[in-house]
């Protein structure tokens, strides 16, 4: 049987999940658009472009995402505000205008910056030997990155981007603060109007189907990348019976 209260909210909460999802999906394609360069930067050997990246990263990992998405929602949107006429003209305003796009932004920053240290770890994991075998053979760089260090990288990279994606959609919640009206948000408009805590645990049950299936998904894509490194570890009929094989 369905609560009552499921049948009088259930299609705001919803609703409010595709508009998680979305918030979810584009700032972590976004992110991962952006930890690309700042991967790079990380690991150049120029000075001046590692410390600028480096800054990027200790800035928005050492900052609580709150913060940063109060600086971007007031900061960015009272800057949108005195330049109206002129982002109108451009055809920004309907963007700068509505707080889910300056969530997205926020978010994106901040996944960027977690991102890049995890792409920048993986690639730093591969084996030395590897890079000088590649160049031995006479590849060039974009060739050596795309086909020799790449697929080692994202096996190492895999898991913890699995990680960064779940943590992205559990702080999605606070994107209600600033008047997006995600799950958490839909929610919060659904207590508002029944005063039914119970609201809340159909909420929590709602972000727990999205982790497990983001776990379930990433544990399937593991097993993809990783059946090669995989062998049979089933005894033979003289292993299982405690015999050692003679060599004549």
């Amino acid at each position: 049987m369905i609560p009552d209260l499921l049948v009088r909210h259930g299609a705001r909460l919803l609703h409010g999940l595709l508009i998680t999802l979305e918030l979810v999906a584009i700032s972590g394609v976004i992110g991962a658009l952006l930890a690309i360069p700042l991967t790079i930067g990380r690991l150049s050997k120029n000075r001046f472009v590692s410390a600028l990246a480096f800054g990027y990263v200790y800035f928005f990992r050492g900052t609580p995402l709150l913060a940063q998405l109060f600086l971007v929602y007031y900061g960015v949107g009272e800057f949108a505000g005195q330049y109206a006429p002129q982002l109108k003209a451009m055809g920004l305003w309907v963007y700068l205008r509505d707080a889910f796009y300056y969530a997205v932004l926020a978010f994106a920053l901040n996944t960027a910056a977690y991102q890049a240290e995890i792409f920048r770890g993986a690639i730093s994991s591969v084996a030395r030997g590897q890079w000088e075998a590649a160049l031995s053979l006479g590849l060039h760089r974009l060739p050596l990155l795309w086909k020799v260090i790449a697929p080692q990288a994202a096996i190492v990279a895999l898991r913890p981007l699995g990680n960064e994606l779940i943590l992205l959609i559990k702080a999605s919640a606070i994107a209600s603060i600033v008047t997006v009206l995600d799950l958490m948000g839909e929610t919060r408009l659904a207590f508002s109007r029944s005063y039914d805590l119970s609201i809340y645990f159909y909420a929590a049950i709602l972000y727990l189907v999205m982790v497990e299936v983001i776990r379930r998904l990433w544990n399937a894509m593991d097993r993809r990348l990783t059946r090669h490194l995989r062998r049979e570890s089933r005894p033979t009929p003289t292993e299982a019976a405690g015999l050692v094989p003679v060599i004549e």
